[in-house]
């Protein structure tokens, strides 16, 4: 049986956002972790300190546990699953051309673990996949080993920026599990995050975070329709905000309009529900409205700027923020990988700005002659005819713009509201916001 104790050894399959910073947490509560990647070079990366994504706090935490003999990083299955009291499975499903998931690696990983797990093991599947997949899971891993083993899913409910403080401060635990030593062994594992423990079968925990993402998505695209239709009518999103935030049945968090959801997860996940609910015959509904809309708002917002503007032809344009959202150098379904090319293919030339998404950014822009990088926003800035401010980097929001030359024209758009628009007006600016 499975031993419940204050140290318990842990493999976490798959070392990218969420494996890493899982392993490192988990191994700062002293517990013995072995990271597992079949990538030589991402593994000898990690066991040296480094790691090859930007998120806040996580390196220092991982240089920590190395040190601390907490943690490693292998390349070996056996080397990391044979000892293990829970495998994890942390890789990242892509999706099929078809939008729904692509669980190739997730049964992959648990295939090439079954030979080595050893008995009474817990595997538990932290990707996020459709219902049904532990199940079948379950069907692979008894076709590889006779010894007896138990699962869960342990879904993931990470921010990129803040990950390190997600995942030592959770709003909750999602354990999806059956097994009552299962059941047991993840609770007492996840205690010392003093945050609820939600206890469901395997596929709440499934849907659950579907839903999660699902939800926040629908949020952003909403508010985006609420601010098309401000700017119609003279009324201020921001002001529209502040009066439903008040009502205690919606908040006033999460409301960001602007140019729509992007990144690893939102886009990904929505996608693979609309496309769940379509394989089960419910495809007539909300989910697969979302998607649409999210992909049209950055052409048709464009199209309003350059009304606005005049042509974009021959225009210098300054893109101050790259990545998808701040304190990340992640550029996944970013805005600046939309606009960019669309400003290029309108023959402007484009000066692009991130604090960290510089060293990647060539992996998802297109080379020209017309674009250029630049590491300081008074840098990109110089002498161009629009500024866009995409993304609440603090270097961007708290950046003192210079006052315009007379009688020159400066377009200034302020994709994410965080700007003033009197204070940049009067700076001599032509201000464009979301909906304000």
């Amino acid at each position: 049986m499975v031993v419940y104790c204050d140290c318990m050894k842990i493999t976490l399959i798959g070392t990218g956002f969420v494996g890493v910073v899982s392993a490192a947490v988990y191994a700062s509560l002293g517990h013995q972790v072995a990271g597992l990647d079949i990538d030589q070079t991402k593994v000898d990366s990690l066991n040296s300190g480094k790691v090859p994504f930007y998120e806040p706090d996580l390196e220092e935490l991982l240089q920590a546990q190395l040190a601390s003999k907490n943690l490693t990083f292998t390349t070996s299955y056996e080397e990391a699953v044979s000892d293990s009291d829970l495998v994890i499975i942390a890789v990242g499903p892509p999706s099929a051309p078809e939008g729904q998931a692509d669980l190739k690696y997730v049964f992959a990983a648990a295939e090439s673990a079954a030979p080595y797990l050893k008995e009474n093991a817990i595997i538990a599947i932290k990707s996020t996949v459709p219902p049904g997949t532990l199940e079948s899971t379950e069907a692979i891993v008894s076709k590889k080993t006779k010894t007896k083993f138990m699962t869960a899913s342990l879904p993931e409910f990470l921010r990129e920026g803040t990950a390190v403080r997600d995942t030592l401060n959770p709003d909750r635990v999602v354990i999806g599990a059956t097994n009552e030593v299962a059941i047991k062994t993840l609770t007492e594992l996840h205690k010392p995050f003093e945050a609820p423990i939600i206890i469901v079968s395997p596929e709440s925990a499934q849907m659950g975070k579907y839903t999660a993402n699902a939800y926040l998505a629908t949020r952003i695209t909403f508010i985006n329709q609420i601010a098309d239709l401000c700017a119609k009518n003279g009324a201020n999103i921001q002001e529209v905000i502040q009066i439903i935030g008040k009502d205690k049945r919606i908040g006033e968090h999460y409301w960001y309009p602007g140019l729509g959801y992007g990144g690893s997860c939102f886009p990904k996940d929505v996608n693979e529900l609309a496309a769940y609910s379509r394989s089960v015959e419910e495809d007539q509904n909300l989910l697969n409205k979302i998607t649409s809309l999210n992909e049209d708002r950055i052409p048709r917002l464009m199209e309003l700027f350059g009304e606005k503007i005049g042509e974009w032809a021959g225009k210098q344009v300054a893109v101050l923020g790259l990545s998808f959202k701040p304190n990340t150098n992640d550029m996944r379904e970013a805005p600046s990988t939309k606009i960019i090319p669309l400003l290029l293919r309108e023959n402007a030339e484009v000066i692009g700005y991130d604090p960290q998404a510089l060293t990647v950014a060539d992996h998802f822009l297109p080379s020209s002659k017309d674009l250029h990088y630049k590491d300081t926003v008074d840098a990109a800035i110089k002498n161009v005819d629009v500024i866009m401010c995409l993304v609440e980097w603090p270097e961007i929001i708290r950046h003192t713009f210079p006052q315009v030359k007379k009688g020159k024209t400066v377009h200034f758009i302020d994709a994410r509201n965080q700007f003033d628009p009197k204070k940049i007006t009067e700076l001599g600016y032509v201000y464009q916001g979301i909906g304000v």
